[in-house]
């Protein structure tokens, strides 16, 4: 047998390898057809902007979760404060705050809010779970307290407006509906270039992912382990406030009791993604693509008129499949 031969056998069982992000990409694009086939509604200009409404505020918040899972922690307060800086935001404007100095002193809330979770986790030796979930707890109590159990309505047109309006429109008051970007899909973008450079061209991203490792070899590399952590939910918590914001803009009030259940479509929708709960592993745009498949799956199911209840057992289903095969992926490492 000649050499040639020889070197042509292995090459042959090669396997082929898919990114998994493009696996990603080609369900999503499964769905969309999926559902274009089974539903004359799904495909519509008012369907599709809808969509990508909904996917936008969890997508915005499991990008920031995911800072957190790759460092091996948990943050489960996430939708807590999406409710809570929606308060505040309503109640700064209705107090004739300026818009820019709310949105503002709402961004260093969820600073604020980041800073005590990594403070309780670093200095404290609390489990993330735990102070995480004593902060959502708080936070909805913190939140009905101020408004007394109601809400605050949002009378400031200019805020409320954006998050329904298109990004050109807004930009330049050109109208090109159904094929202009909605504001908040916009802003999902936004978010996603800054968090791809961080996490993939910068040193603080390997930190993150260094530490969701071993912390301890992290440690003794030279990594700064408390100032990585405080990074991670800061992010976290950062990304959290700006979805309040966007949906305090999209309902037009304040209500602490808003995103209630958010942190976990969040974590479904980062696990969803590729993001490992071991830590050590995760992208910028899985927790993207993760909220979109979720929101498709939503949408689809209420244009097929599937019980809601349904949704919420696919989700579950979903999380137990990927994190089953994330754990077999790491035995066999």
């Amino acid at each position: 047998m000649s050499s040639t031969q020889t070197e042509a056998k292995p090459a042959s069982r090669r396997k082929l390898h898919i990114p998994f992000g493009l696996t990603l990409v080609l369900l999503l694009v499964l769905l969309f057809v999926l559902l274009s086939i089974f539903t004359d509604s799904f495909m519509t200009e008012r369907n599709i902007p809808n969509l990508a409404r909904q996917g936008s505020m969890i997508a915005i918040l499991a990008l920031g979760e995911t800072f957190v899972i790759i460092t091996a922690g948990i943050d489960l307060s996430v939708g807590a404060v999406v409710g809570f800086t929606s308060v505040i935001v309503a109640w700064l404007l209705t107090n004739d705050v300026p818009i820019w100095a709310s949105v503002l002193i709402t961004l260093a809330i969820g600073l604020g809010i980041g800073c005590f979770h990594a403070f309780g986790i670093v200095k404290m030796g609390l489990p993330p779970f735990i102070i995480t979930l004593a902060t959502l707890t708080s936070l909805r109590g913190i939140g009905l307290l101020l408004t007394n159990g109601a809400t605050i309505s949002i009378t400031n047109d200019s805020f409320t407006n954006f998050s329904r309006n298109d990004l050109l429109n807004s930009l330049f008051g050109i109208d090109i509906s159904p094929f202009d970007i909605p504001n908040l899909f916009a802003m999902v973008v936004l978010v996603a270039i800054p968090a791809w450079l961080f996490l993939s061209h910068s040193r603080w991203g390997r930190y993150l992912f260094a530490v969701g490792s071993n912390a301890e070899a992290a440690r003794l590399s030279g990594v700064s382990v408390v100032r990585t952590t405080y990074l991670a939910y800061i992010l976290s918590s950062v990304c959290a406030a700006f979805v309040g914001l966007l949906l305090a803009s999209r309902i037009g009030i304040g209500n602490a009791t808003q995103a209630e259940g958010w942190e976990l479509q969040a974590i479904a929708s980062s696990v969803i993604g590729g993001t490992s709960l071991f830590g050590a592993v995760g992208s910028w745009h899985g927790p993207l693509l993760g909220a979109f498949i979720l929101a498709t799956i939503n949408n689809g199911a209420n244009l097929l008129n599937v019980n809601s209840f349904w949704q919420r057992i696919i989700t579950g289903g979903l999380i137990i499949v990927i994190v089953y095969f994330d754990q077999l992926r790491r035995r066999k490492r």
